[in-house]
């Protein structure tokens, strides 16, 4: 699913009046991710599952997941899950230089800017880009 079109039809609904949201879940936990997306099957709700630059990036974060990875990894547990991936969406969150932030604002944005283009390529159509953190030349 993508973000646009999910969020635009909340906004709509939520300004009719209705009580509506989505859970977001930003973990890399295998059975955290498939209790969400059970818990989605179950009350054909859509699943936000996010990702930060320090659990997957180009490098592979702290989980040893490039974006790709991370984006199969999470439809190989809808698919166990029973959940249509239809109602996944992915998400980047905080995307941004963070992670290099001992590094000149050059280099490090360079290196987000790359990491916001493999996410989007990887699938993820949530992207929040944070760039609000001190660098090292700042």
């Amino acid at each position: 699913m993508k973000a646009e079109e999910f969020f635009s039809d909340l906004i709509k609904a939520q300004k009719n009046g209705a009580d509506a949201g989505i859970c977001s879940i930003c973990s890399a936990n295998g059975l955290v991710l498939e209790a969400a997306m059970e818990d989605g099957r179950d009350n054909g709700l859509a699943v936000l599952i996010e990702a930060t630059a320090n659990q997957v990036n180009q490098y592979g974060g702290y989980t040893g997941m490039k974006p790709a990875d991370f984006a199969d990894f999470a439809r190989g547990i809808a698919k166990k899950a029973g959940f249509d991936e239809g109602r996944l969406i992915l998400g980047g969150d905080h995307l941004g230089p963070l992670t290099w932030r001992d590094e000149a604002e050059e280099s490090a944005m360079e290196k987000a800017q790359e990491l916001v283009r493999m996410y989007v390529s990887a699938g993820f159509s949530k992207i929040h880009i944070d760039t609000s953190m001190r660098l090292a030349d700042d």
